[in-house]
């Protein structure tokens, strides 16, 4: 894959995971910040963040297996589930050996696998940011949107998503609401997603979602649901872009019952993408989130 460096200017680290490489940036020093991407980005989804708080912060930003620069095994080789994605993030910390408490800043699946690690590990956290995720089931009064459903439940669009790139290529016009993306970027987040076999994760990702007892991950899920609480005292900022189409209102509202003190920006023109829609808004509140709260 090739990215213009104009656009993502960093040099990559890799940690091994029994043989699989598993891209990092480590950019910067200082207090560690962690952004964790969902599907179907990469880490390229916080190129600006990490480029706006890299003076100030040690910033470090994987890319889940199978996505970005980290390796794309198939399924002989790697278990694409909920479980694997938190053990694979606890490998990195713990190999990191960060002393500091972390500051996580969390999107779409970012946000699950992140929140797993929160709620396990509640005194090596010190704030978070929420960027359209969720930490939860899906909300009684929601319904797992039509296009999710498709992909998650049928081969036709199993075959679209691996042959054809379908869901990364369709994010990078649905996502965006304020404003369209460039061509360079569309490219930039479809480009490590450019062969049947380097499509696996946007595919399973979809059809791992939990919507019921019996689903894989839905215990796990139902166990972070649960012990929420462990991080109500913890500093919460909530950048919200309600546009988007699968983490609407209802989530937001969910987030706002678990941290009813959280400071929340809505953005109303802005969809799922919310950093690329509002970036240099949510970077400014991103950094005044921190300098406030340094002391907690």
């Amino acid at each position: 894959m090739r990215v213009p460096t104009s656009l993502y200017p960093f040099e990559g680290r890799y940690f091994d995971l029994d043989g699989l490489r598993y891209h990092y940036l480590d950019e910067g020093r200082g207090e560690p910040v962690v952004m964790l991407h969902g599907n179907p980005t990469w880490s390229f989804y916080y190129r600006n963040l990490v480029r706006g708080l890299r003076d100030r912060y040690r910033i470090i930003v994987p890319d889940h297996i199978g996505c970005g620069l980290s390796d794309k095994p198939d399924d002989s080789r790697y278990e694409y589930s909920l479980e694997r994605r938190v053990a694979d993030f606890s490998a990195l910390m713990d190999g990191l050996d960060l002393e500091a408490k972390l500051t996580f800043v969390l999107h779409d699946w970012g946000g699950m696998i992140g929140m797993v690690w929160a709620v396990r590990n509640p005194n090596r956290v010190r704030r978070i940011v929420v960027l359209n995720t969720a930490a939860f089931h899906l909300p009684e009064t929601k319904k797992l949107p039509a296009s999710l459903w498709w992909v998650r439940n049928t081969s036709l669009a199993a075959f679209l998503v691996r042959r054809f790139n379908l869901f990364s290529r369709g994010a990078t016009w649905a996502c965006c609401t304020r404003k369209r993306l460039s061509r360079e970027v569309r490219d930039a987040y479809c480009a490590p997603y450019d062969s049947w076999a380097n499509r696996i994760a946007t595919l399973r990702f979809v059809q791992e979602i939990p919507l019921r007892a019996g689903d894989r991950g839905y215990q796990l899920i139902s166990e972070v649901e649960s012990k929420l609480g462990l991080l109500a005292e913890k500093p919460v900022l909530i950048c919200w872009g309600e546009k988007d189409f699968v983490f609407d209102h209802h989530f937001l509202e969910a987030w706002l019952k678990h941290f009813p003190s959280a400071e929340v920006h809505r953005f109303p023109d802005c969809g799922h993408y919310v950093l690329e829609d509002a970036g240099e808004e949510i970077l400014a509140l991103v950094e005044g989130f921190l300098a406030d709260s340094s002391s907690s």
